[in-house]
C-alpha cells in the first residue's frame, strides 16, 4: 500500500531550515532545564511521598495548595488524576530525611493538614475519630475506650471490638469505596450502641488515603543514574549494531539524530515543567528504539541505491531513498502517532507523561530520520571530499538473507 506515487522532494535542499528548526527547539529545550524550569524530575527520582486521596465530592485543588500552604506545607504538588467522578488527587510531598519514620510523618502531616484546614466540620471535631481515614487499631482502640456494650473485660474487649472494627471497615473500603456516606449506615452492620458511640466520637471528614508511595532520597537517586546508564547503554549498543550491520558513519549519523530525538523530548517536559518519571524514562527508550527503526529503514535504502545508482551523486541518492520510503514512514509513523495521541487525550492523568513523551517522540523520530541523520552522510561525503580523501559513502557489507 503506497500513499504517495513519483515523490520528487528535494529533502537536502532544505536542510538548512531543518537545521535551524532543530537548533530552535534543541536551544529552547537546554535554556528551559539550564535557566528556566529545570529538569521537572519526579518523586521516582528526587525521593518524596506520593499520597493517592479520594473525595466525597469534587476536590478543589487550589484549596488543598492553600490548606497545605497554611500548615507551613509550601512545596507540594497536587494534581487531579482518573476519572472525574471518582474525585481523585494525588499529592505530592518532597522528603529530604533517609528515615523511615520522617518519611511516614509525610502521610500523617498531609490528613491532619487536611482534617483541620480543608475539611467542613474537622475543625468543629477536633479530639473526634476521623473514620473516613481510621485504621483498624485506632478504631478497635476507639470502641475498648468507649466500650458501647458494656463488656467489662479487657480482654473480651479487645478481641470483640477488632472484629467489629474489621466489620467496619471492610464495609468502607470494600462496599463505599473508601467513603462512608453516613454513619447511620452502619446499623445492620454492626450494633445499635457501636454506631450511636461512632455518632458521639467520631466523625466523617470527606475523604481518605487510598494509597501511599514512599521513595527515599537515596534510592531516588540510584533510580537517575539507573536511568541514565540504561538510556547510554541502548545507544552505544545501537551503536555497535549499526557499525557491524553498515559502516561507522552510519551508526554515528543514527546515534546523533535519536541523541537529537530525547533532548528535544527532554526540553519539551522541561517547557512544559512535566515531571518526569520512571515511566517517561520507560517511553523516551521506546521512543529510541522506534527513531532507530525508521532510521535503519531509510539507511537500507541508501545503501541499495548507492549500488544502483554509482555514478549518482550522494544527495541525490538520499534524496530518492527518502522519498522512496515516505509511503512506508506516514502509514507506520502516522498509525502509530493516531495510537499514542489518544492515549494521550483519553488515557488520564496517569498515562499523561508516557503518552506525551511518544507524541512527542514519534514527531520528532520520524523527523529526524528524514532531516537529521540521512543529512549527515552527504555531510560526511563533502567533509572528507574536502580532505582529499575518496569521497563516495561506503556501501557496507550485504546483509545476509
Amino acid at each position: 500500500m503506497e500513499f504517495f506515487h513519483d515523490v520528487n522532494i528535494d529533502w537536502l535542499g532544505k536542510k538548512w531550515y531543518f537545521l535551524g528548526f532543530s537548533l530552535i527547539f534543541s536551544i529552547a529545550g537546554l535554556l528551559s532545564m539550564f535557566f528556566w524550569h529545570g529538569l521537572p524530575l519526579g518523586v521516582d527520582f528526587k525521593g518524596g511521598t506520593l499520597i493517592y486521596l479520594k473525595f466525597e465530592q469534587t476536590p478543589q485543588v487550589d484549596r488543598i495548595r492553600q490548606a497545605a500552604d497554611r500548615a507551613g506545607l509550601h512545596d507540594i504538588k497536587t494534581q487531579s488524576f482518573g476519572h472525574a467522578v471518582d474525585h481523585e488527587v494525588i499529592v505530592s510531598l518532597p522528603q529530604r530525611d533517609t528515615k523511615e519514620a520522617s518519611l511516614d510523618t509525610g502521610r500523617a502531616t498531609i490528613v491532619q493538614t487536611l482534617q483541620q484546614n480543608y475539611s467542613a466540620n474537622g475543625a468543629a471535631n477536633a479530639g473526634k475519630l476521623d473514620l473516613d481515614n481510621a485504621t483498624r487499631e485506632s478504631l478497635a482502640a476507639f470502641l475498648t475506650q468507649t466500650d458501647p456494650l458494656h463488656l467489662n473485660n479487657q480482654a473480651v474487649e479487645e478481641v470483640r471490638y477488632r472484629q467489629i472494627a474489621t466489620t467496619i471497615l471492610n464495609y468502607r473500603d470494600q462496599d463505599k469505596g473508601g467513603l462512608i456516606d453516613n454513619l447511620a449506615e452502619l446499623n445492620g452492620k454492626v450494633d445499635p450502641a457501636v454506631v450511636a458511640a461512632l455518632q458521639q466520637g467520631a466523625y466523617l471528614s470527606g475523604f481518605t488515603v487510598r494509597n501511599v508511595e514512599i521513595v527515599g532520597p537515596q534510592v531516588g537517586a540510584a533510580l537517575r543514574l539507573q536511568a541514565l546508564e540504561a538510556t547510554l547503554y541502548s545507544l552505544a549498543g545501537m551503536l555497535v549494531y549499526l557499525w557491524f550491520r553498515f559502516e561507522l558513519i552510519y551508526g554515528v549519523a543514527a546515534v546523533v539524530a535519536v541523541f537529537h530525538d530525547t533532548l528535544i523530548t527532554l526540553g519539551a517536559f522541561s517547557l512544559t515543567n512535566r515531571e518526569i518519571t520512571l515511566t517517561v524514562i520507560a517511553a523516551i527508550l521506546t521512543l529510541i528504539g522506534y527513531s532507530m527503526n525508521d532510521t535503519i529503514v531509510v539507511f537500507d535504502r541508501i545503501r541499495e541505491n548507492l549500488r544502483l545508482m554509482r555514478r549518482v551523486p550522494l544527495s541525490e541518492v538520499v534524496n530518492r531513498s527518502i522519498n522512496q520510503t515516505l509511503s512506508r514512514t506516514v502509514l507506520t509513523s502516522g498509525l502509530t502517532f493516531l495510537t499514542v495521541l489518544s492515549l494521550f487525550l483519553f488515557g488520564g492523568e496517569v498515562l499523561n507523561g508516557f503518552s506525551f513523551a511518544l507524541v512527542i517522540g514519534i514527531l520528532i523520530g520520524t523527523y529526524s530520520s528524514i532531516a537529521v541523520a540521512a543529512p549527515m552522510l552527504v555531510a560526511y561525503q563533502d567533509w572528507r571530499a574536502k580532505r582529499g580523501k575518496v569521497a563516495s559513502l561506503p556501501t557496507g557489507k550485504r546483509a545476509k538473507a
